[in-house]
């Protein structure tokens, strides 16, 4: 039964996160800012404000597929936000500039997410194979409880983006208020935004450790 539980949990919680975000950005992608300005003017001048000049700014194809590229040193706005004066595309710009920002300023959570990108993305790709090699293959709880720990790295990594998320948002909001680019009655608004899209983030990982449950909860039942 809890396992059933969780099962269900694990399907409909994401389905409602995305329902969330995807309906508050459209809601607010209605209402365009004041100013005037494009979520990609806007991304420039947060930026520049915070001296990196360095950082381009570049279109990419899709819906809300917006994000930092540390390596390339460019924020990538969607098509649904890049050209967009609404308090939806404006929110979600200046979240990624804070992204930005935080490399810039080596903000600690961001640098502990960089350096464990590659093993985790090792486990990712394999934790399943080894947990279901302990099963199938040999029998063996030791390397079942190996595939979970992989996971756990899933989950560890899930949990540093929380808040590197988090205080982008925070970031971005205070940015938006403190220089102006946005109407104090549309901080709100914009704030609702970036506080669906962090929901996403929240569910993923209230996601992982149920599954992370699951699967120990698997290795005792098979003892």
């Amino acid at each position: 039964m809890t396992d059933i539980f969780l099962l269900l949990a694990m399907l409909i919680l994401p389905i409602i996160a995305q329902i969330g975000v995807t309906s508050t950005f459209n809601k607010y992608s209605a209402v365009h800012a004041s100013r005037g300005m494009t979520a990609a003017q806007v991304a420039r001048m947060i930026l520049d404000s915070n001296g990196l000049y360095n950082i381009r700014i570049e279109r990419v194809s899709g819906h809300l597929s917006d994000h930092f590229s540390p390596k390339e040193n460019v924020v990538r706005l969607s098509d649904s936000v890049y050209s967009s004066t609404s308090v939806a595309a404006i929110g979600v710009a200046a979240h990624e500039c804070g992204h930005a920002c935080q490399h810039a300023e080596q903000y600690a959570p961001i640098v502990i997410r960089s350096a464990i990108v590659p093993a985790v993305n090792i486990c990712s790709q394999f934790w399943y194979l080894v947990f279901v090699l302990g099963i199938v293959l040999f029998q063996s709880p030791a390397l079942m409880y190996v595939g979970i720990a992989m996971f756990g790295a899933v989950v560890v990594f899930q949990l540093v983006t929380l808040p590197t998320e988090l205080d982008a948002s925070h970031r971005a909001l205070k940015t938006l208020e403190s220089q102006y680019l946005l109407e104090a009655d549309e901080i709100p608004k914009a704030r609702k935004v970036l506080t669906a899209a962090a929901m996403t983030y929240v569910t993923a990982l209230v996601t992982s450790i149920m599954q992370l449950l699951r699967l120990v909860l698997r290795v005792r039942s098979d003892r």
